[in-house]
């Protein structure tokens, strides 16, 4: 089977589905939502995509037949709704939607749904626990998501991200730069001064958008210290996370 789902014809799903080896989709998760001056509207999207296809290799070791499905570019992301160019949907909506894959997913034979995250608005996080979750009970099909939020996963990622502000700074620009440099305006990352407003202190406080969150400019760390080579290895740190997820799944 192609990894990419969408470029396979029915036969070779079917075919892959009767093999011996089980398969697993991976579901990209991102938005579609402002990231500074310097960063694409795609940008957890592409590193969601980032992530996925880092595990490839590790699952396919490990005799799973693993693909990625379209990814999904549109979550909740009301704190950065002023912002030109963000579309926010609502949590019902994004429920619904990853619902229906995964039931599809689990009358076609799949094995296990993987959901690769790097969307961490808390309204889309606080979704994602609550479809899996729903996923599991009533369609009884193993959901693989590793939740960066979560203490024991944050700890393994960098500094910046552990900061808690870390939206399109360093840890955001670094894994963009590591997959898709063409698509940062180098000049105004340049021009992206340091800003060390946490994020996850401002939700703790009840901030609702990113400007009252201290990001007049939809940007949250230090984009100008970002690098290739950091972001290679945060995708391996979160591949790798992904691939462990799966495991832990198939092994339910």
């Amino acid at each position: 089977m192609n990894p990419t789902f969408a470029h396979n014809t029915w036969p070779q799903v079917k075919a892959a589905l009767k093999s011996a080896k089980p398969c697993v989709a991976i579901l990209p998760c991102g938005a579609t939502e402002a990231h500074g001056k310097h960063l694409p509207l795609s940008t957890d999207v592409i590193i969601s995509d980032g992530m996925a296809n880092y595990a490839l290799p590790a699952l396919e070791e490990a005799g799973v037949q693993a693909c990625l499905l379209p990814s999904l570019a549109y979550a909740p992301a009301e704190y950065a709704a002023a912002f030109a160019g963000t579309i926010s949907i609502s949590t019902e909506a994004a429920t619904g939607v990853i619902f229906d894959i995964a039931k599809a997913l689990k009358e076609q034979g799949f094995a296990c749904l993987a959901i690769a995250n790097s969307h961490f608005d808390p309204a889309n996080v606080a979704m994602l626990r609550g479809v899996v979750e729903r996923i599991e009970t009533e369609l009884k099909l193993p959901v693989a998501f590793p939740d960066f939020t979560r203490r024991k996963l944050a700890e393994t990622l960098t500094d910046e991200f552990k900061s808690g502000a870390c939206h399109a700074g360093q840890f955001e620009t670094s894994l963009v730069m590591a997959s898709r440099p063409e698509l940062v305006d180098e000049g105004e990352r340049q021009r992206s001064e340091d800003n060390p407003s946490s994020l996850t202190d401002a939700f703790t406080k009840g901030a609702k958008t990113f400007k009252e969150a201290g990001g007049p400019n939809a940007y949250f760390g230090y984009p100008r210290q970002a690098t290739p080579t950091e972001g290679v290895q945060t995708y391996e740190i979160m591949g790798e996370a992904l691939v462990e997820g799966v495991k832990a799944a198939l092994a339910r």
